[in-house]
């Protein structure tokens, strides 16, 4: 029996390759931000449901998992959980979106989530990448990256009045203390920044939003998927809730570029499922 985990900084899908394709959640299991210990406290209850199933292999794919030493941590966590040795397979998140948007093609596969990334995937591995940098050096176009474009103009004063009491009425007034803590002193600080993201939804009718949304998106183009070789001429897919809802936004900015995407999607589970299946 397989089990499929798709993991990004917010949440965790998984899938076990069952009669029933059996489902379940948990949060984000990035190694950066979470140790062995932590997977299994979070995901043996999870587990508690397949104790009557052997599994053979699990894949897991995920954000975070950049060199060997993550790849472990994520390794333990679930062998701790799962209580026997089994073949476990780690892969990172762009891997992930590159499998779900092509398969065995080639293709530029873009995450837009809470963090982003990027790959030129040539059907079987990565062959080409302008490297991510992550929460608070890069992750252009995504939802830590928007929440804290509107967060660091809430702090400055320079949002419109208009913007500000809409903000204020939702989330309250913002203490400055309170968000430098939450910046630096506490775990997955991109998370939190998201979370602002969605004020931007919200309010997308806003031409103080629109603006916000379609830099931080251009931003993304013009710092990774503008250096890409034959952009013009290669697929574009995108995966991930901040590419899928803000797909319009998105659109209109690949096109200033001369760019087409040629699909968007939200997750990646049910794509790798099959993928997993042929």
């Amino acid at each position: 029996m397989i089990l499929i985990a798709e993991s990004g900084s917010t949440k965790t899908d998984w899938r076990l390759l069952d009669r029933n394709n059996t489902s379940f959640e948990t949060i984000g299991l990035n190694p950066y931000f979470v140790d062995a210990d932590q997977i299994c406290n979070e995901i043996s209850p999870r587990f508690g449901s397949l104790r009557d199933v052997r599994i053979d292999e699990i894949h897991f794919y995920g954000t975070g998992i950049t060199d060997d030493s993550k790849s472990a941590v994520i390794k333990e966590g679930i062998l701790k959980a799962l209580g026997y040795n089994t073949q476990i397979f780690t892969y990172s998140d762009v891997i992930a979106a590159a499998k779900a948007l092509f398969g065995n093609a080639q293709g530029i596969a873009c995450i837009l989530g809470t963090g982003s990334n990027s790959c030129f995937w040539n059907g079987q591995s990565i062959e080409f990448q302008v490297p991510p940098l992550g929460f608070w050096l890069g992750d252009e176009g995504s939802g830590g990256h928007l929440g804290k474009k509107l967060m660091l103009d809430y702090l400055h004063k320079e949002m419109p009045k208009n913007i500000r009491d809409l903000f204020e009425e939702k989330y309250g007034a913002m203490d400055r203390i309170e968000v430098l803590n939450k910046a630096y002193k506490q775990d997955k600080p991109n998370k939190y920044f998201a979370s602002f993201s969605y004020f931007l939804y919200e309010n997308d009718h806003e031409p103080y939003c629109q603006d916000i949304i379609e830099n931080s998106f251009r931003d993304f183009l013009e710092k990774y998927l503008l250096k890409y070789p034959n952009i013009k001429t290669t697929k574009i897919g995108f995966v991930g809730s901040v590419a899928f809802y803000y797909s319009k936004f998105l659109e209109k900015i690949c096109s200033e570029f001369n760019l087409q995407i040629t699909t968007i999607i939200e997750k990646p589970i049910d794509n790798l499922v099959r993928y997993h299946q042929e």
